[in-house]
């Protein structure tokens, strides 16, 4: 019972939006939550092939990049990723989601996509607070 007939609004600078009825998701500020999005979370790896970190709602997936076919394989683990988010009702923040190119012999540098959108390559990053 306490997961259903939930429903939520957004103020924002004193303007408040209609109520509308929450159908899935993790509620926030319960000692609960934090079990229960890992829990939601818990089979988002499961078809991925590269090496995935997960924290919290912060997720990377990596791979050593040698051939095409690595590359491939992790533009693959992206699409699958997308896919889990859309079967179970979830967005990736695709503006946060960033390629880091990470030693000096991995050329050509490939380019990588989520939902079309080429992801922004960076040669440094906040990380959990600590600059990568």
């Amino acid at each position: 019972m306490w997961l259903t007939n939930r429903s939520q609004r957004v103020c924002l600078k004193g303007n408040v939006s209609e109520w509308v009825e929450v159908i899935g998701g993790v509620p926030q500020g319960s000692v609960l939550s934090p079990l229960l999005f890992l829990i939601y979370i818990n089979d988002l790896d499961e078809d991925i092939k590269s090496l995935i970190l997960k924290f919290a709602d912060d997720t990377k997936i990596f791979q050593k990049i040698v051939s095409e076919e690595d590359s491939r394989q992790l533009q693959n683990d992206l699409d699958v990723l997308l896919q889990w988010a859309e079967d179970w009702q979830m967005t990736f923040n695709i503006a946060k989601c960033k390629v880091m190119h990470i030693g000096n012999r991995n050329l050509p540098l490939m380019c990588y996509y989520m939902n079309g959108h080429k992801l922004e390559e960076c040669q440094e990053e906040k990380d959990l607070g600590v600059l990568v």
